[in-house]
Parts: structure tokens; sequence; C-alpha cells
């Protein structure tokens, strides 16, 4: 069972292994929202391991007997919890076998293995990595920590709450993230405890909503397949340990489709100068779907473990998404002054030039037609449309194109 005497004996031992993460308070979201709305945020993305999956990881570890841990600890994990378990694993001087899907961030891999755990790579997706981990549990005699279908962890992740709770007494609504369920269960089950009118929602991605589809079914379903830029949320099924509290104390499920995430990160960045991971930003997404008025919103970053390349991608994709970076071609003739035309209204409309490629074997008749695709930066879409209507006013017929960079 999930008690408040746990959650309180929780709470202060992972005090030995946390750094505080104090609520934010965001001017940008808050407006974003509008309607008198105050928004949170609960950065645990600025954990030592970078996410919260430390507290449950360290907490669940130190319920363990001593034969239990001298057999040795094996989970599986996309990659927080992996860090949770070895740090806590190599604190309490305990051996860690971690079982990783093969698409798992490099940094999330890098960083388990220089906290001292071996890593096993197995499967495209957590519940293949998950089989691994119980069959060489199995085989070796290993002690399994689950990294969500676990009360226990569960207790530790709730913590969370707890904290918020305390800081910020009068919140009304809390947004988690959701996997496989852990945090939401610990954060929904102890803020019902101490507040049952606080509204817990949780959020999943669209292409991994495992925990939406068995609310729908009344039972525990399994996903085909899960399909998501939110790695850390790609959960095919949702723990049945778990999911009785889930269907109990969260108030709502929203899900959110990966544009959602990309957009968000560029808020985050540039507005509160953070790194978040995609499944960490999902609270903040939803955000634009919670409808209500004069309402104190803390949104949980679950997590910050991002590997450069990744984040590369999304920043990309977020600038074409907003109208920062767009694509054109226009059709020139092939003489002298075609394209310094073109390039000074962008110079006078103040479009900076990202890439140009000039191609003139567009057409068989050069002297009829050559294409210039120009890859301008701008500032957004009125920014965008202004430039590309100064093109038209030039006697140019521009057209927009898919953007690559």
């Amino acid at each position: 069972m999930l008690t408040l005497d746990k959650f309180e004996e929780a709470a202060e031992k992972v005090k030995e292994v946390t750094l505080p993460t104090p609520l934010q308070y965001s001017e940008y979201f808050s407006a974003l929202m509008g309607g008198g709305n105050k928004v949170f945020l609960k950065p645990e993305n600025m954990q030592l391991t970078g996410a919260y999956k430390i507290r449950g990881a360290y907490y669940k570890i130190s319920t363990l007997s001593e034969e239990e841990k001298k057999k040795g600890l094996i989970t599986a994990s996309a990659g927080n919890h992996a860090q949770g378990v070895a740090f806590a694993a190599r604190k309490s001087g305990v051996k860690a076998v971690v079982c990783m899907p093969n698409t798992t961030p490099f940094i999330k891999v890098e960083r388990t293995r220089n906290l001292g755990a071996e890593v096993v790579l197995h499967g495209d997706v957590y519940d293949e990595a998950c089989d691994k981990a119980l069959e060489l549990a199995s085989e070796k005699g290993y002690t399994f920590v689950h990294p969500f279908n676990d009360l226990t962890v569960a207790t530790g992740q709730g913590t969370i709450a707890m904290e918020i709770v305390k800081e910020l007494p009068t919140v009304d609504y809390i947004l988690v993230p959701v996997g496989g369920g852990g945090l939401a269960t610990g954060v929904s089950t102890l803020a019902k405890l101490l507040n049952p009118r606080i509204k817990v929602i949780g959020v999943e991605p669209t292409g991994a909503a495992c925990l939406t589809a068995s609310l729908k079914a009344g039972k525990v379903v399994t996903l085909p397949s899960a399909s998501t830029i939110a790695d850390g949320t790609a959960v095919l099924t949702p723990g049945d340990k778990v999911f009785p509290y889930l269907q109990k104390n969260l108030d709502e499920v929203i899900t959110i489709d990966d544009d959602e995430l990309i957009v968000t990160f560029l808020d985050m960045v540039e507005n509160h100068k953070m790194v978040v991971e995609n499944s960490g930003l999902l609270s903040v997404a939803a955000l634009r779907h919670l409808k209500v008025k004069n309402k104190k919103i803390v949104c949980i970053l679950s997590g910050g473990n991002m590997d450069i390349i990744t984040m590369a991608s999304v920043v990309q994709n977020g600038l074409i998404m907003r109208d920062r970076i767009f694509t054109f071609s226009v059709l020139l003739p092939d003489k002298p002054g075609s394209l310094v035309s073109v390039a000074s209204i962008l110079a006078k409309e103040k479009g900076n030039v990202v890439k140009l490629e000039h191609n003139q074997f567009y057409s068989i008749n050069r002297n009829e037609a050559v294409e210039l695709r120009v890859t301008v930066e701008a500032f957004g879409t009125e920014h965008k449309n202004r430039i590309m209507k100064a093109l038209k006013d030039g006697g140019f017929e521009a057209k927009l194109i898919s953007t690559t960079l």
C-alpha cells in the first residue's frame, strides 16, 4: 500500500541523494495560458543524474535486504531509471546491470556506464529490454528493480509531490509525464492524500499512449508498437501493480503529438535557458490543452538527458515549424544581375540567407530559366510572409518548398 507514512519515510531518505529543485515561476508559460493562470516548473532535470528517477531507485535499494543486494541488481530502462539505479547501486556498493533499448540516446548509455553499471543493449523499445532483464535475472539470480511497476519505487517518485505541496500549498493542478506510470502513481496518490482537491493530470505521447488505451479498456492493455521522440516514455504496457492507483487518482490523461514537443523545446530553451528532454516536456506541452482560469499549475520537468544530435534535430525542426527558417524557389533568366535582384530584396526585408542553390540545369533552355533555391532565416510567420510578398512585388514568382538544412 502507498501510505502517508511510507511517503514521509521516502521523503527523508531521498534527501541523501537529491538536489533541491525549487519551483520556478514561468512568466512566459503563464502568459501563454492566459486566463489569470500561474504556471510553475518543477525542474527535476537538474537532479544529479539528470532526472527524477534517482528518487525511486535510491529509496527502493534502501529497502532491500543485504542478501538481495549481494545478488547484484538488474533493471531495464530507456535511460533515466538506469542512471538512478547505477548511481544508487554505486553508493550502496552493489553491482548493477542495466538492459537498455538499442534506440537509447548515446548520452544516457554512456552516463550509465560511467556510473559503474554494466549495460546490455537489447530490443528497440523499453518492453523488449525489460524482457531481456527478466531473462538475465532468472538466469543469474540478480535482484530485479522495476522502473515503474513497483510500489516502493513509486513511493520514492511521489516525494516530488511532497515538495510541491510544501512549497506551494495552494497548488490547483499538477501535470506529470507518463510512461509506465510509476511517477504518475506516486505523485497523484500522495497529492490526493495531502489535499484531495488537487487535480493531477497525466500526460503521455500520442505515439505511446498505453495508459490512455488501458483506462479506456478498464484494464492494462499492450500497444502493438510505440513511435515517439519522447523516448523516455515509449512504453507499450503500463504497470499492472500501479494501474489501480492511476485509475483512482489521476483526474485526466492528455496525449501530446511529437510536433508539440518540438516547439515546446524551443520555448523552454529560449525562455528558461533549460535543456529538458522530450519526455520531460510533456507536462509543459499539455498547458495548451488545459482550459482553466485563475489556477496555480505545476509542470514536472521529469528529465533533461538529451544527446546533442537529438537536440540539434529538434531545434532545426522547431525553427522550421515556427517559420524562422524557410526555403523558397524562384526561376530566373540565366544572365548577370538576376541573382543580385533577389538578394537585394532579401537584404531590404532583413531576411538572412542560410543556404543558396543555383541550378543552371533546371531547363534545357538556360536563357529561359535557371532555378534558385534559397533558405532564409526569419523572425517568424509574419516576417516570412512579408519577404514572400516583397519577392512577388519585385516580379518574382517565388514558391515555398520543403526545408532541409
